[in-house]
């Protein structure tokens, strides 16, 4: 029988519950478990998977919803108590806090000269935390999605008015001034600033550069809807503009999926008003030509490597990395398992370039289904609704390589392990015996299916980048230096090959721009300095911060008002008026 138990005035971590719930699953004693607050948008995921009961709508935003079934009513006890065990220890592991903070006054004055908020709670509430940080005069660096595009774009404008930047919504990476924030990796310090719309396109980036040998002084992540009409690039704008006047930077790198048509003129316009050389990278695209001192990658590679090689003073070419040797596969499928999407769309088109495949329809989850070939965005919200990101819980793509089985037509199979802050401490190790499994069972077919693999970190990423690279190798998977060299391996696997154009370096085309607008000090602060964070959402987030110096204080947030996100308004504008009130008094 489904049991609904409420704990009242206990708010958790969305990302806590999800992987407590994926732990306890796993239990021989739970048939079916699901954790959650009470928010009305956690309760319609909990009824559309079956988890629906009269109990349930007593549960409040503030309150955590227990939908448990079990093989005996003796176990609930034992599994409540391994939820409190469970939560305790998540307390513990982030250390002793001496003094709770929640609200903005004692966040304020934990850290009085924070300049930057780090927003990670529930996308219905983030809206009105976005403006209160504004309204404190702090950039906002907005990991929640599920933001409205009109909210987005107001904010934006608002935060430029201001002299700041929104990073985001759904921005999962970003290195400030050196400081990795939210899902990030260790990078090397550098002269190589980076602005974009994609957060595994900019981990993808900054990691060849730091293997390369070269640094980052920034990597500002915007959020995927920045370059579309209704927002108009402005974070993206305001940000090349402060890289182009940053001391520290010498190169600029730009990295989008296809922007709507006018916002990618305005933002080349911008671009090519620049003092200090750009390389571009709007996926999908596949550019024929350099211009002076703006450089037009294809992949994300070669974005990386024109980087480098202009930084380093070499000549600017492309050596794209060979595919390895591996023989042939029983079949020609090839089938991508990402949990990076930016990934996956570099795979989904760079797979109908060399084939030649012709724009096809696909399911939700996929970016691309082709014929015999299949790419999986395993990061989709079809995947990750009310479930732990991929890179943080293998189930998902666990599942995904169990089908594998059932799939005659595969003969390869793709998939990324993404290091870093936030993600999962040996996701290598995780995938490995399910890997060989599957392998074992493709043997009892007479199929072979070749695995390869690429690893997303560098050296000082603390899962350890080689011991990954060696985990994956024992369990069969040939791992390659990058997504584009795991891509020409899979081509060259199934009888094909990609190639790549060289490109010549054309006049720079003249931009309609007379002068550019000067970056605002508060942004170009932002970047010359170390920030100072105040932490709103996932207590984790914080680690990225404490182990690189940062100084950080959290907010132990929870949704006020019963979480109705209405009320909520009112009362700070209410409040907000009655405050500019009596200042004008």
């Amino acid at each position: 029988m489904l049991q609904t138990i409420i704990m009242k005035n206990s708010y958790q971590d969305s990302v806590v519950l999800m992987l407590l719930t994926s732990k306890l699953s796993q239990l021989a004693s739970v048939k079916r478990v699901s954790i959650m607050m009470g928010t009305p948008a956690n309760k319609d995921i909990l009824v559309s998977g079956g988890f629906d009961t009269p109990e349930m709508g007593a549960a409040t935003a503030n309150d955590m919803l227990v939908m448990l079934e079990v093989m005996s009513q003796e176990d609930t006890q034992e599994i409540l108590d391994l939820i409190d065990s469970e939560l305790n220890s998540q307390k513990e592991s982030t250390g002793d806090i001496k003094e709770t903070i929640n609200t903005w006054d004692k966040a304020l004055k934990a850290l009085p000269d924070a300049n930057v908020a780090l927003i990670s709670i529930p996308g219905v509430y983030a809206a009105l935390e976005i403006e209160k940080a504004l309204d404190h005069n702090l950039h906002a660096f907005v990991f929640s999605d599920n933001v409205a595009i009109e909210d987005e774009a107001r904010l934006k404008q608002k935060a430029h008015d201001k002299g700041l930047l929104v990073m985001g919504p759904d921005c999962g990476t970003g290195v400030i001034h050196s400081l990795p924030l939210a899902f990030t990796n260790n990078i090397r310090p550098g002269t190589i600033g980076v602005v974009g719309a994609s957060g595994t396109g900019i981990q993808e980036v900054t990691t060849l550069i730091h293997r390369y040998g070269q640094g980052v002084t920034n990597a500002i992540g915007t959020g995927g809807r920045d370059l579309s009409t209704e927002v108009g690039a402005v974070s993206m704008i305001d940000s090349i503009i402060a890289l182009n006047e940053s001391a520290d930077t010498d190169v600029i790198v730009v990295i989008s999926k296809p922007p709507a048509k006018e916002v990618a003129t305005m933002v080349l316009d911008v671009l090519r008003k620049l003092s200090k050389p750009v390389v571009t990278l709007f996926l999908g695209s596949n550019p024929r030509s350099h211009e002076e001192n703006l450089y037009h990658a294809y992949t994300l590679e070669e974005a990386a490597q024109l980087a480098t090689k202009i930084s380093l003073n070499q000549t600017v070419e492309y050596t794209p990395a060979a595919a390895k040797e591996v023989g042939r596969g029983t079949a020609d499928g090839i089938k991508g398992l990402y949990s990076g999407g930016t990934l996956a769309y570099e795979a989904a088109f760079l797979l109908q370039d060399a084939l030649k495949l012709p724009e096809t329809s696909h399911a939700e989850g996929f970016i691309m289904q082709n014929g015999p070939h299949e790419i999986m965005d395993l990061g989709d919200d079809v995947y990750t609704n009310g479930r732990p990101h991929p890179m943080i819980d293998p189930d998902v793509r666990v599942t995904e390589l169990n089908k594998v089985l059932e799939q005659p037509e595969i003969g390869v199979v793709m998939l990324d392990v993404v290091l870093g802050y936030g993600a999962h401490d040996d996701m290598a190790t995780a995938l490995a015996k399910p890997i060989q499994a599957v392998k074992t069972k493709l043997q009892e077919q007479n199929r072979h299916v070749i695995f390869v693999g690429v690893i997303v970190g560098t050296d000082a990423d603390k899962q350890g980048y080689e011991s990954q690279i060696e985990i994956l190798e024992e369990a069969g998977v040939v791992v390659c230096q990058n997504n584009v060299q795991m891509i020409r391996t899979a081509l060259a696997a199934t009888g094909h090959s990609l190639t790549f154009a060289e490109k010549n370096i054309t006049e720079k085309i003249s931009s309609p721009l007379t002068h550019l607008p000067r970056a605002s000090e508060k942004v170009t602060t932002l970047l010359g300095i170390k920030p100072k964070v105040i932490n709103i959402g996932l207590q984790s987030f914080t680690e990225s911060i404490t182990d690189n110096g940062g100084e950080v204080a959290h907010f132990d947030w929870r949704p006020s008002a019963g979480g109705d996100v209405a009320l909520q308004k009112t009362l700070y504008f209410l409040n907000n008026f009655q405050f500019a009130s009596k200042g004008e008094n």
